[in-house]
């Protein structure tokens, strides 16, 4: 029965139906070929123009060079797929009904000027980096008034859980993954009891994300129970490349009050209430102030993108945040793919660009870019302490083994690289100087930086960040440290993870 099952999954009737809708695609471009010899000559002679096209044009040529070699190898049909998927962007409701709600968004995000003004005169060096993500990218900074960082996501887990029984008015959790045990079934009493006495609770989550971990049918029984539920960018069968931008935000926002973020998503492994690949090493924020409007508006934009019930006014779910101690400067920023910006990545270089004494990392993944390398390569060889924890025991062998493949021309450079030992690291964390750091969703791999909608908490001259370094340090202690010797590796072997990399933006 488990076979059984397991064949006729929704993820295994996903995967056959896209195959057989690409070799009919495929098929019917050969057959038109044979039968009107010059649609062959069209498709060679568009491909070269797409290929030109894609290197004066593409903002991350690495992630693009599967397609350029796609389309010179089997120049039909690599470009019969590339026209498809590029129409199915283009005509794609869902693309466009993000687009149009991210711009309608727009309005809500508000700098006060002054901020930036005394932002810019505190700290004259870190100036662009704040002009970027304030008028480039579009989130506002504020005067950081409660900032709470959790080192591993059992520590989140008591406090989330309190302001959720204290929700007075609204709940909004945007999740990648959702899994029913411990954590979410605890999430769960709450939000029905909390939806019986009348608050507006909504939960999305990502239909890809979720896919093994929730029935096709779950939004339906949360509905059921009073939750308002949609997920996002629902998976189907027809090929279409608006399929590989997924939700990989982790927002919980309370009252338009309390917001929650990090690498956490809600499923046991996450708090360590479910053992998979040793100690879960993650980590979450609290944060209060005016900050969360921010996190509220984010939640908005993509539910009213994808929901057909829509809110015509953001600002209805503005509340006077509680505040705390003026404690520094912070931003809570999203990250998406159908805009004009890599912010996640440019905040990421912004920080290396700038480093002058350390720079530290945390990332499950390390399956970078040239630029990206050559920011962390430039930034050793100024002299920053540049050092990068990745996961000891892998989730994934094969991302694994091709993060590995980065480490060799890292360390001859200067920079310094750690396996946690204990288990599974899953933070995405950056920390700069005792002054900058970035706690968030965001992986150094091509899908967090270029595919997958992402979001961060950007933080200057705030006293938790004493509080990373702190868990950095103890985190190195039970780390091991890679050595030139520890990544020497067969000829053969070199060869498949080059060839791997070609398809990084796939996995």
């Amino acid at each position: 029965m488990k076979f059984l099952k397991n064949i006729f999954s929704r993820i295994s009737i996903m995967v056959i139906m896209i195959i057989l809708e690409f070799i009919l695609l495929i098929s019917l471009v050969f057959w038109f070929g044979v039968k009107v010899s010059w649609i062959e000559n069209i498709f060679r002679v568009v491909g070269l123009f797409i290929v030109v096209s894609i290197i004066n044009n593409s903002r991350h040529l690495s992630a693009d060079m599967l397609w350029i070699l796609a389309i010179l190898i089997v120049p039909v049909s690599g470009t019969a797929l590339y026209l498809f998927l590029g129409a199915d962007l283009l005509l794609s409701k869902t693309f466009q009904n993000i687009k149009k709600s991210t711009k309608d968004a727009e309005k809500y995000y508000i700098q006060n000027p002054e901020v930036l003004e005394e932002m810019k005169v505190i700290a004259k060096d870190e100036s662009g980096q704040f002009k970027y993500i304030s008028e480039y990218s579009g989130y506002p900074f504020y005067k950081n008034t409660g900032f709470t960082y959790y080192p591993v996501g059992d520590d989140s887990f008591e406090p989330m859980i309190n302001d959720l029984k204290n929700a007075k008015e609204f709940i909004f959790l945007e999740y990648f993954i959702i899994e029913e045990g411990f954590m979410w079934n605890s999430i769960l009493d709450i939000l029905e009891e909390k939806a019986k006495l009348g608050l507006d609770v909504r939960v999305m989550y990502d239909d890809m994300g979720s896919m093994v971990t929730l029935s096709a049918t779950y939004a339906q029984k949360l509905e059921e129970k009073g939750i308002k539920c949609i997920p996002f960018n629902k998976i189907n069968p027809v090929i279409g490349i608006i399929m590989n931008h997924r939700d990989h935000r982790k927002i919980m926002v309370i009252d338009g009050k309390v917001a929650y973020t990090g690498g956490i998503n809600l499923a046991d492994e996450y708090i360590n209430k479910k053992v998979r690949f040793g100690h879960w090493k993650d980590n979450a924020c609290r944060v209060i102030g005016e900050a969360v409007w921010s996190y509220t508006v984010m939640f908005l934009t993509n539910w009213n993108a994808i929901s057909d019930k829509k809110d015509s006014d953001y600002s209805i779910f503005w509340r006077s945040p509680l505040t705390g101690s003026p404690d520094g400067y912070i931003s809570s920023y999203g990250d998406t793919p159908l805009d004009n910006e890599t912010t996640g990545q440019d905040v990421y270089i912004s920080i290396l660009n700038q480093a002058r004494n350390y720079c530290y990392i945390f990332t499950p993944y390390l399956i970078i870019d040239t630029e990206m390398e050559n920011a962390l390569v430039l930034a050793a060889k100024r002299g920053v302490d540049v050092r990068i924890i990745t996961p000891g025991i892998p989730d994934k062998k094969i991302v694994w083994h091709i993060t590995r493949s980065y480490y060799r021309n890292l360390i001859k450079d200067g920079v310094k690289i750690y396996e946690y030992t204990p288990g599974f690291m899953h933070s995405k964390v950056f920390l700069c100087d005792d002054k900058i750091g970035t706690v968030g969703t965001i992986n150094l791999d091509y899908r967090s930086l270029y595919l997958h909608f992402e979001n961060g908490t950007y933080l200057y001259n705030s006293k938790e960040l004493e509080k990373i370094k702190i868990d950095f340090e103890k985190t190195i202690e039970v780390s091991k440290r890679i050595h030139l010797e520890d990544v020497r590796i067969s000829p053969i072997k070199s060869m498949f993870l080059g060839f791997a990399k070609l398809f990084a933006p796939l996995l």
